[in-house]
């Protein structure tokens, strides 16, 4: 670590500590030339993919976003803030797992809709009538029956 008063690159760590999550770490340092101290930080430092737009366009991965169009899609359902938060996690973690540099929306989408139906069934076909632009009553119909057969019920017949 170069020393930012001096700008030598011998320096010497004099005390470490972690954050009590364990995901940061501090440490102090002294340079050895000007004997100033500083302290450093270290993070980890993921990359995302960035995410293909149905029209092309592409954009840096926004957690925000995911976390918003889920809330909007669980509004006044008792979902627990945690549980939503936790949700967004492992899409999080998902989209990491995958290792690519871009991803198409409708991957994000996809999962969003597969956490949203653990989550709550309402929700998943709020979310899901919008996601997928119905065009007719048939196919929002085709979504609520989807939903009603993960439940181990047979679908309502007319």
């Amino acid at each position: 670590m170069k020393c930012p008063f001096c700008s030598d690159p011998s320096t010497q760590v004099t005390d470490t500590r972690e954050n009590e999550d364990g995901d940061i770490v501090r440490r102090r340092r002294r340079c050895v030339k000007c004997d100033k101290r500083f302290t450093t930080y270290e993070r980890i430092d993921l990359k995302m993919p960035h995410i293909v737009k149905r029209n092309g366009h592409r954009a840096e991965f926004d957690r925000s976003k995911v976390l918003a169009s889920m809330t909007l899609a669980l509004r006044k359902r008792p979902v627990a803030v945690e549980d939503i938060e936790a949700a967004a996690a492992r899409i999080e973690g998902k989209l990491l797992a995958m290792g690519e540099r871009e991803l198409p929306s409708v991957k994000v989408g996809e999962l969003v809709m597969r956490e949203l139906k653990k989550l709550d069934k309402v929700a998943y076909v709020r979310f899901a009538s919008v996601y997928r632009n119905f065009e007719d009553v048939d196919a929002f119909s085709e979504a609520v029956r989807e939903v009603s057969r993960t439940r181990g019920r047979p679908p309502k017949s007319d």
